[in-house]
């Protein structure tokens, strides 16, 4: 038996519950929404660039504090918006981690199979939707 746990040990046994197949269409599922991520993320970021840049360009239209005060929360909402997209990137990034090793589609908190419509939804995450909903 000793044998047998120290194999196990050096190859780990596969813990998702689905098969090759179904974890290279979650693969594709999330390769898409990552592409779309990074689609999205480079439009935000000239987005604030030009946001930058036009906040230090003198025009011929008055300065009024209103325009300002809209302006600056435009660009925090822009910013914002940056960051949580590079932050949605990473948890894709991870979900794919996952999938090469196998782990994708257990939920961390019960250890259960997560559902495949959950995944379709909401690709990268890690909790089914019991436990999801026990955390209210």
């Amino acid at each position: 038996m000793v044998m047998e746990e120290n194999t196990n040990i050096e190859q780990p046994e596969r813990v998702s519950p689905y098969n090759d197949e179904e974890l290279e269409y979650f693969r594709q599922i999330i390769l898409k929404k990552r592409e779309d991520a990074e689609n999205d993320l480079d439009l935000l970021q000239q987005n604030l660039r030009d946001n930058t840049e036009n906040a230090s360009d003198e025009s011929a239209y008055s300065f009024h504090m209103a325009d300002a005060g809209t302006d600056a929360q435009e660009r925090e909402k822009t910013y914002m918006l940056f960051n949580r997209t590079k932050k949605f990137i990473k948890y894709l990034d991870d979900a794919l981690v996952r999938i090469d090793k196998k782990t994708y589609g257990v939920c961390k908190v019960t250890g259960k199979k997560i559902s495949k419509g959950r995944l379709e939804a909401v690709p990268h995450t890690q909790i089914s939707i019991e436990a999801k909903l026990k955390r209210r």
